[in-house]
Parts: structure tokens; sequence; C-alpha cells
């Protein structure tokens, strides 16, 4: 790799960590940058999980103020999750190379899609709770620690589990949505469950990857910097940016890599 290369690929490590600890989409950051510096997407793909592993252990201690007194329902869905990271892991190594080249473009575009709608997912899970309780959308903010782990709850957990070990891209934002739905509370709050889950599901099939999958050490091993340095940042200093730009960020970065894919 040139000089410049390896900067990219570090900046892009930061900017994931830090989109990861507060919106949950860092993959729409470094994915198509690998892509568009002409890393195969499979290659690419396994690189990136096990490069974002320490950034979403940073967040999640960044957020661990939020944790008080939801133990053991993180505990539960936890298992859910792990489940769900080892599967998706499981087919992205068995299903043939050129099933994922394939969707890959759509999946991006649907993840480019999801962080778009985001304020809009959010709002209306709010209006959701507050409905429930008979409250005011204000009302209906406050904290909610813990909850029960219904089946459905589990299965959704379960199934984002499975799409963040396969691919993960705007995984966070769809935890954020069904953590909204199952617990309540201001989503910021969630944030802290949320990192704990995705970093979860992206451990389990990184390790799964470095055992039965080409890691490309190299590029995990950038990534892994620069998303150790922004998972710490953003866990840090993350509500106070402007999620707004880093949203339009995204959604322009993965069309982008869309359209290069669909034109390649």
């Amino acid at each position: 790799m040139t000089s410049v290369q390896v900067l990219l690929i570090i900046v892009a490590g930061i900017g994931a960590g830090v989109i990861n600890a507060v919106v949950g989409a860092g993959t729409l950051v470094t994915f198509p940058t690998l892509l568009l510096l002409g890393f195969p997407p499979v290659i690419a793909n396994v690189s990136n999980t096990v490069g974002l592993v320490p950034g979403s252990i940073m967040a999640s201690i960044g957020y661990r103020s939020t944790l008080r007194g939801r133990g053991p329902v993180v505990r539960r869905l936890l298992v859910a999750t792990s489940i769900g990271g080892l599967t998706g892991g499981a087919l992205l190594v068995l299903l043939p190379g050129r099933a994922f080249n394939a969707v890959v473009p759509w999946l991006l575009l649907s993840a480019a899609l999801l962080a778009a709608l985001q304020p809009r997912i959010a709002a209306a899970v709010a209006l959701r709770r507050a409905a429930q309780r008979g409250a005011t959308v204000d009302d209906g903010a406050a904290t909610v620690p813990g909850g029960p782990v219904g089946p459905w709850f589990f299965l959704g957990i379960l199934l984002t589990g499975i799409y963040g070990g396969y691919f993960g891209a705007a995984q966070g934002v769809i935890l954020l949505v069904i953590l909204g739905l199952a617990l309540g509370g201001p989503l910021n709050e969630l944030n802290g469950i949320k990192n704990i889950l995705a970093g979860a599901a992206n451990l389990v099939s990184a390790l799964l990857f470095i055992a039965i999958a080409d890691v490309d050490w190299s590029v995990a091993g950038l990534v892994a910097v620069g998303a150790t340095i922004g998972g710490g940042l953003g866990g840090r200093y993350g509500r106070r940016l402007p999620s707004s730009a880093l949203r339009v960020l995204l959604v322009v970065i993965a069309v982008v890599a869309a359209a290069v894919r669909f034109v390649g």
C-alpha cells in the first residue's frame, strides 16, 4: 500500500469509530473506502470487521454510564447478538464469494437509506412509546432501565446480529430502533446497549474470520488504529457532534461506493 492509502484507511477508521459510537453505521465509511481502494469485497468486509473490534470496545467504555440498572437485560441480549454474529459470519465465509459481491451494492444502498431515515425512525419510535404510555413525547422519553426480553425482542436482536456478522453497515441504527421499541427511553441513552450488542456481534464474527477466513492484517491493523482513536473520541465527545452532518457523509459515501460497484 502507498502512504496515501495507509493514511486514508486510518482516517476512515477514525471516522468509523466516532460514527459507530454515535449512530452505529461506521462500516459505511471504512468498507466503501476499502472498495474504492481496490480491495475485493469479501476480504475488505472480513478485514474491516476484525479491525473495528477495538473501536467498538472503546465506544462501549465511553457510554458505560448509560448502562446502570440494565445489566440483566444486556446479558440476555448478548446471547442473542452473539449467536447472530456467529451465524452471519459463517454465512459470509461459507456462501460463494460471488453471492456477497452481488448483494454488496444493494446492502450499501439499504444501509444508506436506513442512515438517512434514522431521525424519522427515532421520532416514530418516541411517538409510539408515548402513545403506549398515554403520555406526551417528552414524558415518554424517561429512561427505562430494563424490561422483559420476550421472544420477539430476542428474535429481533438475533436477526440484527446475523446481519451484523454478515455485513454490519447500519446495524447500530437497526438496534436503536428495536431497543427503542422494546425498552423505551431516549435513544441517546440506549447507545450504551447498542454499542455492546453491535460490538459483541462484531467480536464473535471477527474471531470466526481470524480462525477460518483470509484476513488482510495490514488493512485490519490500520482500521483498528483508526477505530480505536475514533471509538474513544466518539464515546467521550460523540453527543456534541452534529449528527446531521455525519449522516449526510455516510449517505454520500455509501451511494458513491454502490454506484462504483454497479458500474464495475
